[in-house]
């Protein structure tokens, strides 16, 4: 079958309509089959378009096996759902990604740890190659620090916060979204808390916001007012991480002992409920 066009592209008809509601979809980050299966059933309760997010260790830990259950998953949903790939770090593992058939709708080409003009360069490459697949491609300008479960360190490499004219140079390479540096952080804000420059996202949004859709990594510890000032500052998608994956650790201790298929089932459950609670406070509920 094969992917569609990139005219009829899941991921940018979920963000571009995100874009003329005035809301934002989640992109929830999962490590199993059971977080795949809360995300679609949590879009399917709320009525929510959504985004299954895989990290490059799904394809170093199953092959493509994991990526095609997602994708199963994902497009026999009832409402809008796509597959996207998080943070693919190496030119050779977007391509490998990008070929794996009926896989991936949209793939982030992460180069981002390396210097701006090969991070430029290797960028414009990889979205030629995932658009003549039909695959839609993410890039992050500047440096948003930290470190994420199933994903490269960064954390030792400096922050780089994003400009309005860096913003627009990786426009011009092609991408379709883009994952502002502007005080968002991987992975844990640390001793001086969330500290968010929401001028410098509102001038990039005015700069490139017609012709990319733009997305916020590092939203977990966010609460709803400040999901609401990003959105208002042009955000279409925001991944989410430990806001859903920390409830099914919590299951897995609280049930030890219990029937693996009890523990599998409620800790799908109690992710499945914090995603809706996402999709409420995104606005993203009931627009599908």
């Amino acid at each position: 079958m094969g992917h569609p066009p990139l005219s009829e592209n899941r991921t940018m008809s979920i963000l571009n309509k995100a874009k003329a509601g005035g809301y934002a979809v989640p992109g929830m980050c999962c490590y199993n089959i059971e977080s795949i299966i809360a995300t679609v059933k949590a879009a399917e309760a709320a009525k929510s378009p959504a985004m299954v997010l895989l990290f490059p260790w799904a394809i170093q830990y199953a092959g493509d096996s994991l990526v095609k259950a997602a994708a199963d998953a994902a497009h026999s949903a009832s409402v809008p759902v796509s597959l996207h790939l998080d943070h693919a770090q190496t030119p050779e593992l977007v391509r490998r990604a990008a070929d794996i058939p009926d896989g991936f709708d949209s793939i982030m080409c992460d180069m981002s740890h390396y210097e701006k003009e090969e991070n430029l360069k290797l960028t414009a490459e990889l979205v030629q190659y995932c658009h003549e697949r039909g695959i839609a491609a993410e890039a992050e300008p500047g440096r948003i620090e930290g470190g994420e479960d199933g994903v490269a360190e960064t954390a030792d490499l400096e922050g780089l916060l994003t400009t309005p004219e860096e913003a627009e140079e990786f426009v011009n390479t092609g991408i379709d979204m883009l994952a502002p540096a502007f005080g968002n952080v991987h992975g844990e804000y640390g001793p001086r808390g969330i500290q968010l420059e929401y001028d410098r996202l509102q001038a990039i949004n005015e700069r490139v916001g017609e012709r990319v859709r733009l997305v916020l990594h590092g939203a977990d510890p966010f609460d709803e007012e400040i999901f609401r000032k990003c959105m208002a500052g042009g955000v279409t998608k925001v991944n989410i991480n430990k806001g859903m994956n920390n409830h099914y650790a919590r299951v897995q201790d609280e049930m030890k002992g219990k029937p693996l298929t009890s523990v599998i089932e409620a800790g799908t459950k109690a992710m499945q409920e914090a995603i809706e609670q996402y999709m409420h406070w995104l606005g993203s509920a009931g627009k599908a």
